[in-house]
């Protein structure tokens, strides 16, 4: 794999994604949007979209009527509250905050809200889910997830904590549950994913800022301090730059 961003190339040079002057690409890897599509709310899709959706569908967690949990409701998390909606999916949103309770149920559609740090809502939930997409980057305990899982149930990674998580095996043996993960996806994965978002309508929240505000950005990411992703305005940009 060669990362769109950071990335090696063939011949040594360093890939720049978004961030590149010109580019030419392959028509293989190339992913038609949709008219009706917007390219700034859809921007954030071929990468958060894609990172959620795609789980979604491989583990089997697309069906209507399933019981699918969401671990965190930020960049990745509130995307995949509308794709698995758009499924037919009862979702539940799962976080420490207490004051993610209304944007998560009342504007984003999740069907139920489960605060991870209050024993008697964890405890009432035990056992209702069909399987989990855990959105988070932070170190959490695994354990009170696996809890809420069925028997055959599936937790699955979409987030990367940079230390280990410890990981229970009891509970895995007891109700044969799985702990997988996902990254991204391939082009046919993602042509699909743009397709079906177009379809229903599913668009990233963001916030759209000129190139000469990127360092604010920065640093207000790095206080969780955005709803839900920045997107550079590059068009916009490079006018006013002549």
């Amino acid at each position: 794999m060669i990362a769109t961003y950071g990335g090696k190339y063939h011949d040594g040079t360093t890939t720049y994604g978004g961030y590149s002057d010109i580019m030419v690409a392959d028509e293989h890897f190339v992913v038609l949007i949709p008219g009706n599509l917007p390219l700034d709310a859809g921007a954030p899709l071929l990468c958060a979209g894609i990172t959620v959706y795609n789980p979604l569908k491989y583990y089997g967690l697309d069906k209507p009527g399933m019981q699918v949990g969401v671990v965190g409701l930020g960049g990745l998390g509130h995307v995949a509250v509308k794709f698995a909606r758009a499924m037919g999916v009862k979702v539940t949103v799962i976080s420490i905050s207490t004051k993610k309770e209304k944007e998560a149920l009342e504007r984003l559609g999740a069907h139920s809200f489960l605060v991870s740090t209050d024993q008697e809502q964890m405890q009432a939930a035990l056992g209702t889910l069909d399987g989990i997409i855990d959105t988070v980057a932070a170190q959490h305990p695994l354990l009170p997830l696996l809890g809420l899982l069925k028997s055959h149930g599936k937790l699955v990674m979409v987030g990367a904590p940079e230390k280990p998580l410890e990981l229970p095996v009891f509970p895995l043996l007891m109700g044969r549950k799985i702990v997988g993960g996902s990254c991204i996806g391939g082009m046919k994965e993602t042509q699909e994913m743009v397709d079906f978002a177009a379809k229903h309508k599913i668009t990233a929240d963001i916030e759209v800022i000129p190139i000469d505000y990127v360092n604010t950005a920065m640093e207000r990411l790095s206080k969780a301090d955005v709803r839900y992703r920045f997107v550079i305005d590059i068009g916009n940009t490079l006018k006013s730059s002549f």
